[in-house]
Formats: structure tokens, sequence, C-alpha cells
């Protein structure tokens, strides 16, 4: 097991890493010791698969099941009705704020979990056990918990940090090809916004990530959650570094919203993004097109998007504008000044962006 702390003060957790975690009792007693009641959720397609494994983790450990709810699938689902059947079973279930709520699932039951926790009763304690790449690089770390609405991708929420992220890579063998393509694209973002190492090794190890080497996916989960508890201690919530952790993710939320959540997966969204993102890049004379052509072929290698979706700009724009990043009405968009380097611009202009939108579209 490899470990890590997102140093928050009084606030710190660990992220658990490792094959076999979700059966070992050994390992995670003493990460349990203040946990006596817990209230599980999951969705249709996760919980059968290692819902009866965490029931018989929390039974050895001698915790109590006060409550479980099962969620339907999908990001067109994270939503507010969705989010009701949380409280819901919390009630019924006779929850108090000593409860610990536990997310068992992806991106989507992990976001909409956390805000639920950050909610209930004005907040109790919640644990993060991520089964996808993305979530277990990427939304279970950092706090950042929402809910979707219909004009813009995650736009109901609070930062509300887990009390410890648990990442079994052992649940990764069951993970559709097309969710862990989805999750690669989110450890390529590390690589280009801060390690050019990293992306050395992402080059050469690619075909074992995909083929589910769990030595290689276990090396990619700790060294992007690396990444990641660091920013999240410098800037928790997103006043300035943490912001690079967006590279392509205004260009792909409005490629999601405009084409309906679920369409596309995050990642796959994030993939044309970070091309778009490079695109305007290089218009500002930082990537040359040879930087632009390694990216693509990642992603290519990957089986990723490599351009989005022909929308009309003008509606990319529209999207983009409602972004949680636009600030004292400047849209400011992660850019990459080299391989391995992001930083924050608002000063593109509205010609800039459309060409690198119709570049990758």
């Amino acid at each position: 097991m490899e470990s890590l702390n997102v140093a928050l003060g009084a606030r710190t957790y660990s992220i658990l890493i490792g094959a076999g975690l979700l059966g070992s009792k050994r390992l995670l007693s003493g990460y349990f010791q203040s946990v006596h009641r817990v209230a599980i959720v999951s969705n249709v397609t996760v919980a059968p698969l290692y819902l009866p494994t965490l029931r018989t983790l929390m039974e050895r450990l001698g915790i109590t099941v006060s409550a479980e709810t099962i969620l339907p699938d999908g990001e067109i689902y994270k939503n507010w009705e969705t989010l009701n059947m949380i409280f819901d079973a919390l009630l019924v279930g006779r929850c108090e704020r000593s409860t610990t709520l536990i997310a068992l699932g992806g991106g989507v039951v992990g976001d909409m979990t956390g805000f639920a926790a950050a909610c209930y009763q004005r907040g109790i304690p919640f644990i993060q056990i991520p089964t996808t790449l993305l979530a277990q690089v990427d939304s279970s770390v950092g706090g950042k918990t929402a809910i979707n609405h219909p004009l813009g991708k995650n736009m109901i929420g609070a930062f509300y940090q887990p009390h410890l992220v648990l990442a079994d890579t052992d649940v990764l063998k069951t993970l559709p090809d097309r969710e862990l393509r989805a999750g690669l694209a989110e450890v390529i973002k590390y690589a280009l916004i801060r390690d050019m190492a990293f992306l050395d090794w992402l080059e050469t190890h690619l075909d074992a990530l995909l083929n589910k080497d769990s030595a290689a996916l276990e090396y990619a989960i700790y060294r992007s959650c690396q990444h990641k508890a660091e920013i999240v201690a410098n800037d928790e919530q997103e006043h300035g570094e943490r912001a690079l952790l967006n590279l392509g993710h205004t260009f792909g939320h409005a490629i999601e919203t405009g084409l309906g959540y679920g369409a596309w997966l995050h990642g796959e969204a994030v993939a044309a993004g970070i091309l778009m993102a490079a695109e305007l890049s290089a218009d500002q004379g930082w990537l040359s097109r040879g930087d632009i052509a390694r990216i693509e072929q990642l992603f290519v290698r990957i089986g990723l998007p490599v351009r989005g979706p022909a929308m009309p700009v003008d509606r990319y724009l529209e999207l983009m504008w409602r972004d949680k990043k636009v600030q004292g009405g400047k849209m400011r968009l992660v850019l990459l000044k080299r391989l391995g380097e992001a930083l924050i611009v608002d000063t593109a202009t509205p010609t800039a962006i459309s060409n690198a939108i119709c570049a990758r579209s």
C-alpha cells in the first residue's frame, strides 16, 4: 500500500493506494478507529460488484451500516432529484452528525456524496472509495463536490474535504475500457501542467496502462495524486495555483453541457479540450506544432477524441462564458507555456479562442 497526505492542518487526510485494500482489515483498521456508524452511497453498476465486499469490511471492523443508497448510473443523474435520494436514506436511517457517509463509485457518486455530506445536518464526515481511474486520480481528492445544472456543469456545490480516500486498484479490473481511457486524460493532464518526467514515463508505459497492469496503474495513480495533494494543500479553494488543474476543462465542460450530460465522458471532453487549449497556446507563441503533435499522439494511442463535436463556435463560447472560472467579466483559461508548465491567462481574444475551437472541432 502507498499512502499520501493532503496537508490541510487539522483537516489533513490520507490517500491510500494499493491492490486488495477493500478486503484488508489489517491495513485499514487504524484509519477507521473513530468510525462507528456509516451510510453507504453507490450506484446500480458498482453496488453489485463491490458493495458486498464493503459491507463485509465494515462488519469485520465492527462498524454498523445504518443506511444504503443505490443511485442510477450516469452523469445525467447528477442533479437535485438524485441528491435527494441520499438525504431520504440518511433521514430514514436516522443518521446523526457522527455518521460517516461513504462514496463507493466513480466521480458522479463521489461528487454527489460529498455534497450531501456537506449539507446534511450542516456537515457530516465522509470517505471516498473511488472505483474508476478518473475518480482515483482526480475527483475523489481535493474536496470539490457538486451537482450539475442544465445550464452548466458542477455549478452548484461546495468545497468539502473527505476524511479518507481509499483507492483500491483491484476494482479497475472490472472497469470498462472506455472509462479507463477517459481516466487517462486526467493522468496526462498532470504531466502536461507540471511534470515532464511523468510525460516521458507515460509515453513509455502507455500500453501497460491500457492493459491494466497493476504496477503501472498504481504508479500513475500515486504520481497523479501526489501532484493534486500538493496543489490542494497550497490552494484549497482555487484562488490561484489550483486553477491549473483545469487545463482543457473550460472547453471540455462546454462540450459536456452542449451535447447533454453523459453523451461524452468527462475525460473524453477534457482530451478534446486540452488540444483546444494547446492550439490557443500555440497561437500565443508558446507551443510548437511538434508539441501539439506529441499531445495528440498520446490521445490517439489511447483512443480519446482529438477533436470536439461540431457545435457552432458561438455555442461553445456561450457555454464557456458561464463557466465558474470566468472572473471580473474575463474568461480565465489554463494554457501551456511549454510542455510541463501551465499558466492562467485572461487576455486571450475572442478571435483567438474561436480559432482554437475551429482548429479542433
